[in-house]
């Protein structure tokens, strides 16, 4: 894990507290729409009994994201009641927030709205992976209520996190995320640790062949755990 915080690059290993310090404020729920005035920021799961049915298209490069549920103190059972996005004063909720940037970004021409995704894929092991356009958002029954889907496009823009403005990443090796199932398998197999030196901070995960050499993000065989150290010197080399 990181003992400091710098920029975190997409597939980048951190824990909680480390994201929470990242983004400057406590990440206590799973949608944040422009906190303080800052870059969108959205926590998902696609880990067996995650609370809310995530999902990813096109090898990796569209993330389906459904809304959350109404708070416990306004239904005894959340999940049996469709999901809102308005409160009950009028107010919009989270849902509501992004499916107006969604419907802006579709019927008026607006840029659509940058969300920087972060991943929890172990109890305390969470993983950034990147920045997505939220490009359209609507509304199905699931499990027999009313929920709220997003859809959100992988981009090849990053966030300055001292200037929270979008720039081009110039490493494009990140245009699809890695399936969770990659990321555990990985994980388990290089024990948590850099396969170069043995560390267990800094951690990253690292495409072996990259993509603009025809590697993927699909096979385990082609991801590896390497440390901050070591993901720099193989950066450095690769032509």
């Amino acid at each position: 894990m990181r003992h400091q915080i710098q920029d975190i690059k997409p597939g980048d290993i951190i824990s909680y507290n480390e994201m929470c310090l990242s983004e400057g404020y406590s990440l206590q729920r799973g949608m944040n729409f422009q906190v303080g005035g800052r870059i969108s920021v959205i926590l998902m799961s696609l880990r067996k009994g995650a609370p809310y049915a995530d999902r990813l298209e096109d090898d990796g490069q569209v993330l389906i994201y459904q809304g959350h549920d109404v708070p416990s103190n306004e239904a005894t059972y959340p999940k049996l009641v469709d999901q809102r996005i308005t409160t009950p004063k009028g107010t919009l909720t989270q849902n509501g927030k992004f499916f107006k940037a969604a419907f802006d970004f579709k019927n008026s021409g607006v840029e659509p709205e940058l969300v920087k995704v972060y991943e929890k894929i172990k109890d305390g092991i969470w993983v950034y992976n990147g920045v997505f356009e939220l490009v359209d958002a609507w509304q199905e029954v699931f499990e027999s209520r009313n929920v709220y889907k997003f859809k959100l496009k992988i981009t090849d823009k990053t966030i300055s996190d001292k200037t929270e403005r979008a720039e081009e990443i110039k490493e494009l090796d990140h245009n699809r995320m890695i399936p969770t199932s990659v990321k555990l398998e990985v994980w388990k197999r290089d024990k948590g640790k850099c396969v170069d030196c043995g560390s267990s901070d800094n951690l990253h995960f690292d495409h072996i062949l990259p993509f603009s050499k025809g590697g993927t993000s699909l096979k385990i065989d082609n991801i590896q755990l390497l440390c901050a150290r070591h993901n720099l010197q193989k950066s450095d080399k690769i032509v």
